[in-house]
């Protein structure tokens, strides 16, 4: 007798319903629905709460601590083309970890209860609801969570007098990287270079998404080989 597949109600709270996929996971979370109105994750109204953001909280809350990381190294007596410097350095940093994370972690293939449960979570729902506005930005708690192991790094490859300012780069990086992701999303780009961006990135979700994993930028993808062929070229091979 040939088990009966699970079958994931999208009328209930989905997170402790997706583990139970399996191996069918993987194909369920891409096939993107796309509605404005996002699922409900959890039956607790306060974990609901929690997995709610507006995109306006990440500068809101992130950039004044950028501010306060960079005004450490300006009291050290850095000028202002070095901390410029130490900001760009500390950006182009993130970029690297940007699409580290999104390739290799937000990616990852899962197949387990738990697995697929964390991977939901993490990626897995904006990749299954790619236009529910409130889930499209990193909660707070979750950034600072993940700025413990940056901060870490950022002094390893640092002197305890750059250091604030490097990392405040990268953590300005990051905030451009998540009100980008948010107008990829639900802005209407009238310009060439945003509407490029646009489009690249929706064809991650739509067409290939085992390509494209920059998101402020495709500069990744051309070195390590994962940037998505035109339609163009498919034809003609």
């Amino acid at each position: 007798m040939v088990a009966q597949s699970f079958t994931v109600d999208l009328n209930k709270p989905l997170v402790f319903q997706v583990g139970h996929l399996e191996e069918e996971y993987q194909e369920w979370v891409h096939q993107p629905i796309v509605s404005k109105e996002g699922p409900r994750f959890f039956e607790n109204d306060i974990l609901e709460f929690l997995t709610l953001t507006h995109w306006w909280v990440v500068p809101l809350i992130w950039l004044p601590v950028v501010c306060w990381f960079v005004s450490k190294s300006v009291w050290m007596g850095y000028t202002a083309p070095q901390i410029f410097l130490l900001m760009v350095s500390g950006i182009f940093v993130w970029t690297l970890l940007e699409y580290t994370l999104h390739r290799f972690l937000f990616h990852i293939e899962t197949k387990t209860y738990w697995g697929n449960t964390l991977h939901y979570l993490l990626h897995g729902c904006h990749h299954k609801h790619p236009m529910d506005g409130l889930r499209l930005v990193f909660p707070p708690a979750a950034t600072a969570i993940l700025l413990v192991p940056f901060w870490n790094f950022a002094r390893l490859i640092s002197t305890p007098s750059t250091c604030p300012a490097l990392f405040g780069g990268g953590l300005l990086g990051y905030v451009m990287y998540d009100v980008t992701h948010y107008y990829l999303h639900h802005g209407q780009p009238t310009s060439e270079v945003p509407r490029s961006m646009k489009k690249y990135h929706l064809n991650h979700h739509f067409r290939i998404q085992d390509k494209g994993f920059g998101i402020t930028s495709s500069l990744w993808d051309k070195v390590f080989g994962t940037l998505p062929k035109s339609k163009a070229a498919k034809k003609s091979l």
